[in-house]
């Protein structure tokens, strides 16, 4: 094989009498090396890195023109930030029309029922006589109905609904938890009405033969809240209802309230030796009481505006009583009723005012309810 001729390689010029310059080594050809890549890096005579072959971290910025890079034009910045500009507006508009609506049915209901306040005033909201004929009207056995129905199937569904979480979210298998959330999630897509046909012909009948004697047999039966089992259309009926139709809301809230608590602090309890119900206990119920408590809320504004399936159960008759297993009224069973029938414009007026008593009820509540949740969360 043939040696190449090292004299014709072409390098940088040595200086007389031989000697390589410094930060280089003189070959036994006389030509100058550099003794790394660094020196070779810094040499003037190393051809300049293309701009392609440049890399540069994903975290930095944009790069210069010296560097290969450019900038944006700036018709595109001025465009984003137009875009951004109108999205602020638009949202706010968005925003600014839920306030307008609320506030302009309020005013509408408060309009339409002037007749029944300069009539009654205040003192509508503790008459306990509601009759038509005789032009006679108050709203509080369907404000004492409305409430006990609402409570009671908070009472009922907040526990279940809890035990439902836990179980898809902490403890029950892929093949299981699956298959829960389908039929959780199908409850929800129920109609009211469907609900209500349910109770009128399987719930009420089971309640008055089998479910309300056996309340009555057990220590239950010795609260103030529960008398004599009558007729299976009450408000104990009309809770259940209730209690069903709020339950798939809580549960599908509070298991994704329990799903967003943070694993390591879950990993850090049973680190610390905790068995897994303390950790859900102490840890995962701790951590997400304000969700869960904000999911309860949701239920019972449910609840409180719940039409249908309350009016066909509840056994629609006005009247004060504290006791479960009497009929009663509900304020949106007694506008579903008597507002296509009223025949005078103090009946509608009456019919408005208790519109407004339930708009402002939920209102308060879902206020309170919220200053609640903020306390919680502080």
């Amino acid at each position: 094989m043939v040696e190449p001729d090292l004299r014709r390689v072409p390098g940088p010029p040595v200086e007389a009498g031989g000697a390589a310059g410094p930060g280089r080594a003189a070959g036994r050809s006389g030509v100058a090396r550099p003794e790394s890549g660094r020196a070779a890096a810094a040499s003037p005579w190393a051809a300049p890195l293309s701009p392609r072959t440049e890399t540069l971290s994903p975290l930095a910025g944009p790069l210069s023109p010296r560097r290969g890079g450019h900038r944006p034009p700036a018709p595109f910045r001025l465009r984003d930030r137009l875009v951004q500009r109108w999205f602020r507006y638009a949202t706010g508009l968005v925003a600014a029309l839920v306030v307008a609506v609320t506030l302009i049915v309020a005013h509408q209901l408060w309009v339409g029922s002037q007749s029944t306040w300069q009539e009654w005033g205040l003192s509508f909201l503790t008459r306990t006589e509601w009759n038509p004929v005789r032009g006679e009207f108050g709203a509080l056995p369907f404000i004492a109905g409305t409430l006990l129905t609402s409570l009671m199937a908070l009472a009922m569904a907040v526990p279940v609904s809890l035990g439902i979480a836990i179980l898809l979210s902490e403890y029950a298998p892929r093949f299981v938890r699956d298959p829960l959330i389908f039929i959780v999630e199908l409850l929800a897509a129920i109609p009211s009405v469907v609900l209500g046909l349910w109770g009128i012909f399987v719930l009420a009948p089971l309640m008055q033969s089998r479910i309300l004697p056996a309340i009555a047999a057990s220590p239950l039966g010795w609260l103030p809240i529960f008398g004599e089992p009558g007729p299976g259309y009450n408000l104990f009926t009309a809770s259940v209802i209730l209690a069903i139709m709020v339950l798939p809301i809580i549960a599908s809230l509070s298991r994704e309230v329990l799903l967003a608590v943070p694993l390591d602090q879950k990993e850090a309890a049973l680190a610390l030796g905790s068995t897994r119900w303390e950790a859900v206990q102490h840890v995962v119920l701790a951590y997400g009481r304000s969700g869960i408590f904000s999911a309860a809320i949701l239920g019972l504004a449910r609840a409180l505006g719940e039409t249908m399936a309350v009016t066909m159960t509840i056994g629609n008759r006005v009247a004060l009583t504290f006791d479960y297993f009497e009929p009663g009224y509900s304020m949106t069973a007694i506008i579903a009723n008597e507002l296509r029938e009223a025949a005078t414009e103090l009946h509608v007026s009456a019919l408005v005012a208790v519109g407004l008593v339930l708009f402002c009820l939920s209102f308060v509540l879902n206020a309170a309810a919220r200053l609640l949740v903020l306390r919680l969360g502080r």
